[in-house]
């Protein structure tokens, strides 16, 4: 059977600024721009044939039919949520999406990925490559290694072996930051004589399990 679906941003554009009932604060939290979250719900409002908002001078408001839509789309969020949920392995709460540098090696990080699993058996690890700051200022990545340093407003820079390990400001005290800090320089393997500069790029799209926030 072939479902008729709107795209899936468009509803999530649409559920973030229903509830928020705010464009700006909807693209805040799904870390795009406001015109991308007002573009998306005219397209959803297009494809669909009826207006979901009533737009005023500074807010939006919800029409009947808006209001009638968004129960059914929460409902079949929470749906799908919940199927992921069951899905995932006995003890993890949370994903944490790693992005590597086209260059980086993947091999040599096995051993020490290893060691952060045991460490935070609550979270999943996702890695993919090439990615870079694009992906992680889009949120498709939670974290980028890389062996290019690129200074970026918001972010902390601090050495990692001869690279450095870049956060956004206020997360020091994460723990989860902490911790994989602690495996990539712990010894996991011998020394080698020229390893390449990495870097670990914290995003502001981050675990639900982490606590850091983007700097005002």
């Amino acid at each position: 059977m072939t479902y008729l679906l709107p795209p899936l941003n468009a509803l999530r554009a649409f559920e973030a600024a229903a509830r928020h009932l705010s464009f700006k604060q909807a693209a805040h939290e799904l870390h795009v721009t406001a015109g991308a979250v007002s573009q998306q719900v005219r397209l959803l409002e297009e494809r669909l044939g009826v207006q979901l908002f009533e737009r005023r001078t500074r807010q939006v408001i919800l029409t009947s039919a808006g209001e009638t839509y968004l129960a059914q789309v929460r409902k079949a969020f929470r749906c799908l949520a919940e199927a992921t949920a069951e899905l995932k392995p006995e003890g993890v709460t949370s994903l944490l999406h790693i992005g590597l540098h086209a260059s980086f090696a993947v091999d040599g990080l096995r051993a020490r990925l290893a060691q952060f699993r045991r460490a935070q058996p609550q979270l999943a690890i996702r890695i993919s490559q090439p990615a870079g700051l694009h992906e992680l200022l889009e949120g498709k990545v939670d974290v980028v290694i890389s062996d290019r340093v690129q200074r970026y407003p918001g972010y902390k820079c601090e050495p990692l072996e001869r690279g450095f390990l870049i956060a956004p400001l206020g997360t020091a005290d994460c723990p989860e930051i902490e911790a994989l800090r602690s495996c990539l320089l712990g010894d996991v393997e011998p020394a080698r004589p020229a390893t390449p500069r990495a870097a670990l790029v914290a995003g502001t799209a981050k675990p639900r399990a982490m606590t850091a926030s983007r700097r005002p």
